[in-house]
């Protein structure tokens, strides 16, 4: 076989489908898993028609049979926002443990790289600002978010144990808040939750004062950082995002400004074991990576907001 081929748990996904993209753009034979649990078949429709693409429908929090020769394994499967993953408490612990553990087979079976999307939820409510990737987190393992962030590091765990006992090429990427095109209008985030209201002209729900910090990183920087840590020698957790830290009342009132909405702030309850502070150490992936985010703030939100116009108009035309 001349073309090298990649498998991509989630790849119907917001991220996963950006990495299907990237992969084909790079010349490979890309395989899509996904049991479209929280993924769109939308995002990765233009891809169909190529001959290197492939989509399996499968949860691969149960075995999965393939057998080609493949080179790199990319397990992006999860439900990963609180919405979702509250939704789906059981389905994100099992993806995180059993699914872990059958694409790290597949990886040691097929001699493959091992890539697992963890997240900077794996850190919790921080006590150390900004948070390196030595900082071992302060999480609450029984709360409602507790299913998501404990899938994870367990997922790290299980990704290192294939490492040091079965010598697997494994990388770990800890992703921090992402946004961009392909996010769904009632994703639950806040950069997707924020812009829908606010081009609807309806309130915009912010939890707790706002007072709480996120750092957002677009998805094409976020890629970019993916790929060189797949490509790399790095076999240990890397933090991927933008430093750039700022309050959430601050992002809400960016967005109103920027859509010219007339929308207003509503303040809600604070959800049990959010975080506080959310910004990432990136110091690793600048010295080991080459890597730093390039997509200020205002470029991404305006082509995020592009395509959430879009995605609203479409939205308005289907039949009731």
């Amino acid at each position: 076989m001349s073309l090298k081929r990649v498998l991509i748990t989630g790849g119907s996904g917001f991220l996963g489908s950006h990495l299907c993209e990237r992969f084909l753009e790079k010349g490979y034979e890309v395989v899509a898993v996904d049991n479209l649990i929280t993924g769109n078949q939308k995002n990765i429709e233009r891809l169909k028609s190529q001959s290197r693409f492939h989509l399996i429908e499968h949860d691969i929090s149960k075995p999965l049979y393939y057998p080609e020769i493949v080179h790199y394994v990319l397990h992006f499967a999860s439900p990963a926002s609180p919405l979702d993953y509250l939704n789906f408490p059981i389905q994100t612990l099992k993806v995180g443990a059993l699914g872990t553990h059958n694409v790290l087979g597949l990886a040691k079976a097929k001699k493959a790289t091992f890539l697992l999307a963890s997240t900077s939820e794996v850190y919790g409510d921080p006590l150390i600002h900004p948070q390196p990737e030595d900082y071992w987190g302060n999480v609450n393992p029984v709360g409602p978010r507790g299913v998501y962030d404990e899938a994870k590091r367990f997922a790290e765990a299980m990704s290192m144990a294939y490492y040091r006992v079965h010598q697997v090429d494994v990388k770990i990427v800890r992703i921090f808040n992402t946004y961009g095109p392909r996010m769904r209008l009632h994703d639950g985030r806040a950069i997707p939750e924020f812009i829908s209201s606010a081009l609807r002209g309806q309130n915009i729900p912010v939890f707790g004062d706002g007072k709480q910090t996120r750092s957002f990183c677009y998805v094409d920087d976020l890629v970019e950082g993916i790929m060189r840590l797949a490509f790399s020698s790095l076999n240990e957790p890397v933090n991927l995002g933008n430093p750039q830290e700022m309050t959430i009342l601050e992002l809400a009132q960016k967005i109103i400004a920027m859509t010219a909405s007339k929308s207003k702030i509503d303040y809600k309850p604070l959800p049990q074991d959010d975080p506080k502070v959310r910004q990432p150490d990136i110091r690793k992936a600048k010295e080991k990576l080459g890597w730093q985010p390039q997509t200020t703030l205002e470029v991404g939100l305006k082509n995020t907001l592009e395509y959430f116009k879009g995605a609203i108009d479409e939205k308005s035309k289907v039949p009731k």
